[in-house]
């Protein structure tokens, strides 16, 4: 939020400047794999994780720090993209140790066939509910300060946040989290090869293309609509900072009944009834341009506080029913890479979205002056998002369990 307006603001960039900088800031997001295979090869003083959280934690404390410190007429565009690249590089390194404690973690052997399947997935829900419980709370935290503090001293305010992360995690030993036991300092080349193997399964490959297509095909329209809620409608930024709490709301709801009612539901059901969801929303987002609602008596900032924030958090809805199915397919020993491709080819069809957005906003006509084309772009948009559900066949049915395989 507070980049978004220092962009606007300070820096006076366009709507499809915003967006291009939003996605490109997001390029070492695909450099993910090979982090992954040098936190599943490479030990550090015998850990594999914790080390890589610690490094990816003091580079974003190094960027966000610069940005705070660093005088507003001193920063360029050029400047604040580069910041917004190492940051970015550290959150990928983070992330992908993360994401791979999570899945080891959900692995390890369970007492018996009947817990282990009651249980599956129950480790990746819990951490996508923490994690939407932290969103919650730090986006009710922004939508109050956004407009009492200018955004370098919001960047100040996040970077300290990130060193007190980066101490906290260089405090815990990773033996404290009882991992499962594996081999250690197998090599990158080893492990480039388990990566190939693994990534050669067609339940593994077919699946991760068909995902990553689901959200490259579609051209998001982020900074475009920043701008017309800001600059059109003239909505509080304190109201937009609100809105992000309810989609954080929604996220930690979609975890909880994921992990009470939803766990034995087949992944391609599940994902294609979201891809279908987010189309209807936008449609939605038509009517709400075109001002069917404002007529209806509903107030622009209500249907921005509710509707665009459920649809900005629909794209990550997909995430984890699939997350969990990768990591019950995924073979011991390359979570970290596995995982890390997976996201990898996420992060790309966002910033390939982006880019198409951009297109799609300068063929329609929509600038940061003129909306007009914008209800033309939003259905095209919807359109697009439609599309891959005639390929959903890809996307595998679920699971087969070990007593089922034994029987065929």
């Amino acid at each position: 939020m507070a980049v978004n307006f220092f962009l606007k603001d300070s820096l006076n960039v366009d709507p499809s400047t915003l967006q291009l900088l939003q996605n490109s800031a997001n390029l070492p997001m695909v450099g993910k794999p090979l982090y992954g295979v040098v936190s599943d090869a490479v030990y550090i003083s015998g850990q594999h994780r914790v080390p890589y959280i610690a490094i990816g934690a003091f580079l974003q404390a190094v960027s966000w720090l610069a940005i705070a410190i660093l005088s507003q007429s001193s920063i360029s565009i050029f400047t604040m993209s580069l910041f917004l690249l190492l940051s970015n590089l550290g959150a990928s390194i983070a992330e992908v140790a993360n994401d791979a404690l999570v899945a080891e973690m959900a692995k390890q052997p369970m007492t018996s066939s009947k817990k282990a399947q009651s249980s599956s997935g129950e480790l990746q829900s819990f951490v996508w509910m923490s994690s939407s419980m932290g969103g919650v709370l730090g986006n009710l935290l922004v939508g109050f300060a956004i407009d009492r503090f200018s955004p370098p001293s919001m960047f100040l305010f996040f970077g300290l946040l990130v060193v007190l992360q980066f101490f906290i995690t260089i405090a815990v030993r990773e033996s404290a989290l009882k991992l499962p036991k594996s081999q250690s300092n197998v090599g990158i080349r080893a492990q480039l090869s388990e990566l190939s193997a693994a990534l050669r399964k067609p339940e593994i490959m077919y699946s991760v293309a068909w995902f990553a297509a689901s959200y490259s095909i579609i051209p998001v329209l982020t900074g475009t609509m920043f701008f017309y809620q800001t600059q059109n409608l003239k909505i509080r930024s304190s109201v937009l900072g609100i809105s992000k709490v309810f989609g954080q709301a929604a996220m930690l709801l979609w975890g909880v009944i994921y992990n009470s009612g939803l766990k034995s539901v087949s992944p391609r059901k599940l994902i294609s009834a979201i891809q279908a969801m987010m189309a209807v929303f936008m449609i939605s987002d038509v009517l709400f341009v075109k001002g069917v609602y404002r007529e209806m008596g509903v107030p622009d900032s209500l249907y921005v506080l509710i509707f665009s924030s459920l649809l900005e958090v629909m794209f990550f809805f997909k995430i984890l029913p699939f997350s969990v199915y990768i990591a019950q397919v995924c073979p011991p020993g390359c979570e970290g890479s596995i995982m890390a491709f997976v996201m990898s080819a996420v992060a790309l069809a966002f910033i390939v979205s982006g880019y198409l957005g951009v297109a799609l906003a300068s063929y329609t006509g929509v600038t940061g002056d003129d909306f007009s084309g914008l209800p033309l772009a939003l259905i095209i948009q919807a359109v697009c998002t439609i599309l891959p559900l005639y390929w959903s066949y890809f996307m595998p049915d679920g699971v087969k369990s070990k007593t089922t395989k034994k029987r065929e």
